[in-house]
């Protein structure tokens, strides 16, 4: 597998924070030394630290065992993988970053409160 530019890691980084930031009351946070996106006081997206920013964790239902089929893909560990969270990588050079973003999405839509979503709904008509 040819190695991957940091830069490209970084720009999909960016553009999944930049994604998920683009939603109804969210806040990026970063407890741990990781970069993490929050709706309300819970979060919805990890996108990991300085030293493992080509990962992302989302907490998915429908698109679960999907996810859980990318190469490389894991339930999340410290507690998080039964509940539907899963860690994928994301510095492949191929790697779908609307497919990312729509779990990006999902994971919101779990965690987010309804009227939130109902807002999310509302504005993509």
């Amino acid at each position: 597998m040819a190695r991957v530019s940091c830069a490209h890691v970084d720009s999909v980084r960016r553009d999944l924070l930049a994604f998920a930031l683009s939603l109804p009351e969210v806040v990026e946070d970063h407890p741990w030394a990781e970069t993490v996106v929050k709706v309300g006081k819970k979060i919805f997206v990890f996108l990991g630290g300085e030293a493992s920013a080509s990962r992302v964790t989302v907490k998915l239902v429908e698109s679960h065992g999907h996810a859980l089929s990318i190469e490389g893909a894991l339930p999340s560990g410290y507690g998080l993988g039964k509940a539907g969270w899963v860690t994928v990588p994301s510095d492949d050079e191929d790697v779908d970053l609307t497919l990312l973003c729509d779990w990006v999405e999902e994971s919101y839509r779990i965690v987010a409160p309804k009227r939130l979503v109902a807002l999310l709904d509302a504005a993509s008509g």
